[in-house]
């Protein structure tokens, strides 16, 4: 995801409030909030309810030097909103005396809770530990007093740690709609509720008419049930739950939609019972179509790949389907394409977020397209392009889908009609899509966005909140919930959280038949929530289950920042921190190397191995003088020896920066340990994604505007290989191996079709398409605006298809060639060597990779591979210390369509390989 980005202000929740006027209390609903004047400090949730003994509250809440056993700590629950911590006995709500305990919170305790370690610990008397559950359905606080009575401080409470303590029996339940013998049962855990009733509405009802209501059962568990009857198939429903909600400070009373919805009318206004098991939405092919095998992890070669893009602008797909699940249904461009390079070695398709987000408008009547023929005459760095395109936001029919709402359902703007968007429709089609894709060889990875949602409180498109306040955001010390990700963060943390987590995942596997997820900000959650999402697939069988969930690969961003950062909550599931899972992070590492600088830098010039880091200065003058670009390079050339060899933390080399022979671990990257992996398929390189600049676009902000354009291609291919011959899984964005252009856009969540151009027919890349939206390039549309109006920049037709065809023999070279996929840490150290690192031989922007295989063998065709990567714009001999002498080039590209790497000459102690320029040499066995 794009660290930024942000869905449109949502709608104001409509649910009405229990009890006397908002307004009278501090604000109404769809104000923003303000507290009554008397709120007595309680505004703030400082203390943490964690287990129904046990409050925790920061010591530096006191005043210094105040003796905490000296005070009087004092519980307050009331199920109105009248506590007020100055009010004297007899007051009209529950109180309880609490006692300080000076042994603190307990070990096992202070494990689960990090960050809270060093609060005090506050102890319940045991009337009060019977009364929790009436409590949680209450505002509950905490007052603290001097002897005298005056207030010292005073707060609410945070009620997760009790909630997952008294409900922990929820974990087992079937929770949303269930089917038995033709009957549903209908299950929300919504513990702190009051009461909780079922609106239903038959199928075909007008949804403006009065529903039927429904009567729910509680349960010990927090859950509430009703079982229903065969006719409700079809059914649209919400819950109607009064619950105390913290941000009003309340009771209010939510019609919400199922947390656990298996579909959705259009715009999610409504939840629809659909059964799965129903026949007629299981599509031929997808029912009949095996998952394509992965004999191992690092065989995985991924295409990143949202599902707009890959058919709204393609012509030769029916209007009607185009941006559709059903696009990859029907024979197309786009069908062929990736027919082409499944054919040639690639397995994967992973697919920006297609569960039901809240940006996109659903209704087809209610998008807005922007005039394309009226864009097309604008001149290519106009600001004007971009401009109309922002007027559309939200109704354009475009967004990457990172803004969470149902996880269960598929999103509806996805649908082909307004029909099949409304109900089971949808369900029918992604299933269409996974098995059409299944048809030309490709598994399905489907990006799953737990760390976030796209509204919290009360907020109309807060599914969660509304159901269970303050239960599934991760809330800051003072209560306030934690936007690291940009948007509200889930607490996956939390026991009912974690399980939806792992319940959706299962869900899609089980249903859709997928064959993995990307977790977006995966760091975001710990590493015990993504071993249970494994557990649980791998519990998945083909006989029980019709999928076998062991055969499912996890991977995901890795990344280290926010609150939870450096494992102050929890052990993150981080890079470096899922040893032995089987879970692979994505590697920053080889990706900055290649393409230089940072995703963060505020000039997008700096240069890389692969973008001419002292071997091609750009003439910006932010690379610095010769020794500095000098060092860096080096360093860029350690760290992409380290990514070819699978980022292992103890692989040893002789470094080009350090000048000796360290290991993985030694090299350092950004403040941390370079190589973090314990086995290569821990890790996937790639070099560009949706994220940031495509690796097109970082070609042209870094190299030099007069490179040629087939020096670009080149690069292009050369940038390519390195993420893809190393020994760990690989990614590529949609469009990298044709040179996609976003026109220097560098976050296109929000830029609709024309800035995320994606043409299958290799006509047009997208460049030069007017300077991209202000919102996130604007403080660099002076670097952009002479880019973008240089004709030299924009490639031709025939530049397209070359870039194309030699990114496909890079697929044909890894897949042919076992010792690229050498799959597990032993074979990499024993067999992978840079012979050239840190010696004499070394050329400044070259890298030369051995493989030998002469030993214990793995490859039945080659004895070793030797893989040279020329990033120079001149031909390099390169010198060996050993014989190369029966080396000879790989036959994919003795045989194919690049004629300038087949230039290439083997000496007895040297080869040539042409400027700009990734060659394979082999080794036959005798």
């Amino acid at each position: 995801m794009r660290l930024g980005h942000r869905s449109p202000a949502a709608e104001p929740a409509e649910a009405p409030l229990a009890g006397s006027d908002a307004a009278a209390r501090g604000g109404r609903i769809g104000d923003v909030f303000r507290p009554a004047d008397d709120a007595r400090g309680l505004d703030q949730a400082r203390g943490h309810w964690l287990r129904a003994d046990l409050i925790a509250w920061p010591v530096h809440d006191l005043p210094p030097g105040e003796n905490p056993a000296a005070l009087d700590w004092r519980l307050h629950w009331s199920a109105d909103d009248h506590i007020d911590p100055l009010a004297s006995e007899p007051v009209p709500w529950a109180t309880a005396s609490l006692r300080f305990d000076p042994a603190g919170i307990p070990a096992a305790v202070a494990a689960q809770f990090r960050h809270l370690r060093n609060h005090l610990a506050l102890r319940l008397p045991a009337e009060a530990v019977g009364a929790v559950a009436e409590a949680l359905r209450c505002q509950v606080a905490v007052s603290v007093h001097l002897p005298s009575g005056r207030l010292v401080s005073a707060g609410q409470l945070q009620l997760p740690g009790v909630i997952d303590e008294l409900y922990a029996a929820a974990a087992e339940a079937e929770l949303g709609p269930t089917w038995h013998q033709g009957t549903p049962t209908l299950r929300l855990w919504a513990p702190t509720a009051r009461n909780v009733g079922l609106l239903l509405w038959p199928a075909g009802a007008d949804l403006h008419t009065d529903p039927r209501r429904h009567r729910m059962i509680p349960a010990a568990d927090g859950t509430w049930a009703v079982t229903g009857q065969p006719g409700w198939l079809g059914a649209r429903y919400r819950y109607e739950v009064t619950v105390y909600a913290p941000q009003y400070r309340r009771v209010v009373v939510n019609q919400v939609t199922d947390i656990y919805s298996h579909s959705l009318t259009v715009n999610s206004t409504h939840s629809v019972l659909v059964d799965l098991s129903d026949p007629a939405l299981a599509p031929k092919q997808w029912l009949e179509v095996p998952c394509p095998p992965l004999a191992n992890p690092v065989d995985q070669v991924i295409y990143e790949l949202h599902l707009r893009d890959f058919s709204i602008s393609d012509k030769t797909v029916p209007e009607e389907l185009r941006g559709s699940f059903l696009a990859p249904t029907v024979a197309s461009a786009g069908m062929a394409h990736l027919r082409r390079l499944a054919e040639a070695g690639l397995n994967t398709v992973q697919l920006l977020p297609l569960f039901d987000n809240a940006t996109v408008e659903e209704h087809p009547e209610q998008q807005v397209l922007p005039a394309k023929d009226q864009l097309r005459q604008l001149p290519p760095d106009s600001p004007e392009q971009q401009r109309r395109i922002g007027q559309l936001s939200g109704r354009s029919g475009f967004n990457w889908g990172y803004d969470p709402w149902h996880y269960f359902t598929p999103e509806g703007s996805y649908s082909s009609t307004l029909a099949t968007a409304d109900g089971a429709g949808r369900v029918a089609e992604c299933r269409a899509m996974v098995g059409a894709f299944h048809g030309i060889g490709l598994r399905v990875v489907l990006d799953q966005v737990f760390n976030h949602t796209a509204g919290a409180g009360q907020d109309s498109k807060s599914v969660l909140d509304r159901t269970v306040p303050g239960y599934y955001h991760r809330l800051s010390e003072t209560g306030v919930v934690e936007t690291s990700t940009c948007c509200p963060n889930v607490a996956t943390e939390h026991l009912m959280a974690g399980r939806l987590m792992v319940d959706a995942c299962v869900h899609w596997a089980r249903h859709y038949k997928v064959d993995g997820f990307r977790f977006d900000l995966m760091g975001h959650h710990s590493r015990a929530n993504l071993e249970a999402v494994r557990a649980a697939l791998d519990a998945l069988t083909v006989d029980a289950d019709g999928v076998d969930g062991s055969a499912i690969t996890i991977y995901g961003e890795g990344w280290n920042f926010g609150e939870v950062a450096d494992n102050a909550r929890f052990i993150q599931a981080t890079q470096g921190q899922l040893d032995g899972t089987g879970i692979a992070t994505f590697s920053d590492r080889l990706r900055d190397a290649v393409r230089g600088g940072s995703v963060w830098d505020g000039d997008p010039r700096g240069q890389g191995f692969g973008t001419g880091l002292l071997t091609a200065d750009n003439g910006s003058g932010r690379n610095g003088d010769d020794r500095a670009q000098g060092e860096r390079l080096a360093w860029c050339t350690d760290l992409i020896q380290l990514g070819l060899a699978g980022n292992l933390r103890d692989f040893r080399f002789g470094s080009n920066s350090r000048h000796l022979t360290l290991a993985g671990s030694e090299l350092h990257f950004g403040g941390s340990p370079a190589g973090y992996a314990a086995s290569p398929e821990e890790v996937i390189n790639y070099v560009d994604a949706h994220d940031n600049e495509t690796l097109f676009d970082a070609l042209t902000l870094k190299l030099h505007p007069a490179t040629p354009m087939a020096a670009r291609v080149r690069l292009n291919t050369v940038c390519l290989a390195l993420a893809t011959l190393g020994q760990s899984p690989v990614m590529w964005h949609a469009g990298t191996d044709m040179l996609r252009s976003k026109s220097l856009d560098r976050n296109s969540y929000d830029s609709g079709d024309w800035f995320n151009y994606l043409d299958f027919t290799m006509v047009d890349n997208g460049f030069a398409a007017g300077l991209p939206p202000e919102r996130d390039n604007g403080g660099k549309w002076h670097v952009l605006a002479p880019l973008l109006a240089d004709p030299r920049l924009k490639p031709t037709p025939a530049d397209i298809r070359a870039a194309h065809f030699q990114a496909l023999d890079l697929l044909r070279l890894r897949a042919s060639t076992r010792l690229f996929r050498l799959g597990s840490a032993d074979l990499v150290k024993a067999k992978v060597t840079f012979p050239v690192s840190n010696t004499w031989h070394q050329v400044p922007g070259v890298i030369a990779m051995g493989i030998d295989d002469s030993t214990d063998p793995v490859d039945e065709r080659w004895s070793g591979v030797l893989a040279v990567f020329n990033t120079t714009p001149w031909l390099v001999r390169q010198g060996f210390a050993g014989d190369v002498g029966g080396f000879g080039l790989h036959p994919v590209q003795a045989a194919g369509s690049d004629p300038v790497v087949r230039t290439c000459e083997v000496g007895t102690d040297w080869v040539t390989v042409p400027a700009r320029t990734a060659a394979v040499f082999v080794r036959p066995r005798s």
